[in-house]
């Protein structure tokens, strides 16, 4: 008879409630996470854009650009692309741009804004 190896684990996955620095800390279609956010884009797009912007110390008419959101991304050193960034902001604008503004809110929270 073959003696049965024996695995002892020594350490359990940990679930945690705070991301990981490098991640959005919402994902790009969680439109229902923060519901003011997502009226907010609807109705008053250009108004949210501005949010962003001033949160950023970007300039107001930029808006919500690629720029803006490949800027925020690399600065938290968010994985994607320069061309992600575009399909987001060119094929859903309300939503990349609530994205951006829940990932600001968040991190307001937790500290780690700059």
């Amino acid at each position: 008879m073959a003696m049965a190896s024996h695995h002892v684990i020594t350490v359990q996955p940990q679930f945690s409630a705070v991301p990981r620095a490098g991640e959005w800390q919402s994902g790009l279609l969680d439109c229902f996470s923060d519901f003011g956010v997502c009226i907010c884009g609807a109705f008053c797009f250009s108004c949210l854009g501005c949010q962003v912007a001033g949160a950023m110390d970007e300039f107001c008419l930029c808006g919500p650009s690629v720029a803006m959101r490949t800027l925020y991304r690399t600065r938290y050193n968010i994985p994607g692309s320069i061309l992600g960034d575009f399909i987001a902001a060119a094929c859903c604008p309300m939503c990349a741009l609530c994205q951006l503004k829940r990932d600001i809110k968040r991190r307001k929270e937790l500290g780690i804004f700059w």
